[in-house]
Order: structure tokens, then sequence, then C-alpha cells
């Protein structure tokens, strides 16, 4: 996948040197570039689950990142200086259908900031463009700014980044996700 757009919030881009955190960025960073993502560039034509799954698996296989269980931060990794302090960068994937759930992965971010669990959040969400070829209420870089900015101005003060991402280029449609009734 590409990377299209960075937005920092909260002092984040700030926190992240100052932790140490540098390094831990660039792998969230490489993780996603490492990811390849082809679909066919028309309106509404591919699923968004694919990419979800090919994300998921990317953090899975990336060493020391732990997915959470449901109601918490997708995915975690803890960053040790000189044996003393523990730091940690969280990261939600918000590639769903429902553009509104990008307010939870706000709050899940807030609670893990708030408890400690967490020092930096980071939201992976498509671009704008991207957005246009998956299913219509899939969020975007736009939305994630609306909400932050505009809807929940409260979270423009907590440490994120709203990370945008882009498919690789044209290929075969990625299948869409089938709801049982």
């Amino acid at each position: 996948m590409k990377i299209t757009h960075l937005r920092f919030y909260g002092g984040s881009r700030q926190k992240v040197c100052r932790l140490g955190l540098a390094d831990l960025f660039l792998e969230i960073q490489e993780i996603v570039l490492a990811t390849p993502i082809l679909l066919k560039e028309r309106k509404d034509a591919n699923g968004a689950a694919v990419i979800r799954k090919n994300l998921d698996a990317a953090f899975e296989k990336a060493e020391g990142w732990k997915q959470a269980k449901t109601g918490a931060v997708d995915w975690i990794k803890r960053f040790r200086h000189q044996d003393v302090v523990e730091t940690s960068l969280g990261v939600e994937i918000q590639v769903s259908a429902r553009s509104d759930l990008l307010i939870r992965d706000v709050v899940h971010l807030r609670n893990s900031l708030q408890e400690a669990k967490i020092d930096i959040g980071v939201i992976v969400v498509p671009s704008d463009l991207l957005q246009r070829f998956l299913p219509d209420r899939t969020p975007c870089f736009s939305d994630a700014r609306r909400y932050i900015e505009q809807e929940f101005k409260e979270a423009m003060t907590y440490p994120i980044i709203v990370l945008a991402v882009e498919h690789d280029g044209p290929g075969e449609a990625l299948p869409k996700q089938r709801r049982i009734a």
C-alpha cells in the first residue's frame, strides 16, 4: 500500500520524538507499505474486508505486535528504553464499511491513553481516492479529519496520528463480504 497523508494531533509528532518512538512509528509505516493491495478502480467495486484482513496479517507477522480483543485498540506494541522506561503505540485499522465506527476508534484510543496503556494512537484509514473504490459508507481520510476536528474536537488534544493509505494500483476486484440473513 501507499501512504498518502499523515495528520498529527495533540503533540503526537513531538511525542514520537521525545519518547523515542520514531523507530516504532516507522515500523507501522513499513508494515503498511509492505502490504500489497491491488483492486478494481471503479466506484464501489471492491470489498474492504480483504484490506483489513491483509493489514491484520501483516501486523501479526511483524514481531512484538499484540492484537487486542473487541472493544480495545486493535494492535499495540511496547518499546523499552534501556530496560527502564516502557512506551507504546496503539494502532486502530478502520477500513470497515461504516464511517461512524471511526468515532469508536477515537474513543478506544482515548481510553487507552487515559489508562496509560498506550502513549500515542495511530488510526489507519483509506485515502479519499481509495474510499471511492470501496463500499459507499467506508471511512476515508476526510471523514477522520471531520470527526476529530469538528464533531469530537476534544480528540484534537489527544496524541493521535491519522495515516491515510491507498492501493498500489489496478487489479481484480476485491471480494465483498456477504451478509448472512
